[in-house]
């Protein structure tokens, strides 16, 4: 777990480097210089406003509809991710084991633990650091859909329903949606889960806090880019778990039978 922590902090720190080398406040065009001007910004900048202008220069409808295109392009990793969540829920009660098995803070018992620990992983199929891919590349699209839509004038100066795309929304109702949504989304995501861990716990609480904070300080546009695409994962979710939520109480019903 640390591990995998300290990898994603790791590549999260280097796209903020590299986000922060450019400033909000300069034009993005198809002159813009930079890796991160280049290959990040301007694209998402094009294709917000090529969709808008394909549907009457409604650049609100565009960040939706680029959003849901954004997350079927990645919903092959998201459906890994979420199938290897699940599977390392499923051994937790193993792992628990191990750590009691192997509770003493000795070099040795400790080696021992992490043997038997990725005995147990490679066994059941599960990859610890699974969950990061998608993690690491919706890091710099969130980013970049911050810098398209602070330094493309057209979007910034646009409205959509009741807010400005370019500011935060004034009456904080996308960001208490974004706040539910991810809860939501965590929840159904641990639906079937019989003891979560504790940090599994915490984060189911503390995760909708941090992007209602989040949230409220940022441009309403992205926070419009939040809220679809937790919906969609809050559905996707849904269709990938349920199935195994029904073999699961099939399971329970003929072992009472």
């Amino acid at each position: 777990m640390r591990k995998k922590l300290g990898i994603t902090f790791a590549l999260v720190s280097l796209m903020v480097l590299l986000a922060g080398c450019s400033s909000t406040n300069t034009p993005i065009t198809s002159k813009s210089t930079g890796f991160w001007d280049e290959y990040f910004v301007y694209p998402l900048s094009w294709v917000i406003t090529t969709f808008a202008e394909m549907m009457g220069n409604n650049y609100g409808l565009s960040i939706v509809v680029v959003t849901i295109l954004i997350r079927l392009a990645l919903l092959p990793l998201m459906i890994q991710q979420t199938r290897s969540s699940k599977a390392m829920q499923a051994i937790q009660p193993e792992l628990q084991k191990l750590r009691e098995k192997y509770s003493s803070k000795d070099a040795n018992t400790q080696q021992k633990l992490q043997q038997e620990t990725m005995q147990l992983f490679q066994s059941q199929g599960v990859n610890p650091l699974a969950g990061c891919l998608p993690l690491l590349i919706q890091m710099p699209i969130l980013l970049g859909f911050y810098h398209a839509i602070m330094r493309t004038q057209e979007i910034k100066n646009h409205s959509f329903l009741w807010f400005d795309l370019g500011v935060h929304d004034p009456f904080y109702i996308l960001p208490v949606v974004a706040g539910i949504t991810t809860f939501l989304q965590q929840k159904i995501m641990m639906g079937g889960t019989d003891n979560p861990n504790p940090q599994m716990k915490m984060l189911l609480y503390i995760m909708p806090v941090m992007i209602v904070v989040f949230a409220i300080n940022f441009p309403a546009a992205l926070s419009l880019y939040w809220v679809i695409g937790n919906l969609f994962m809050i559905v996707q979710t849904y269709f990938i778990t349920a199935p195994n939520k029904n073999k699961k109480k099939e399971i329970d019903r003929g072992a009472k039978k």
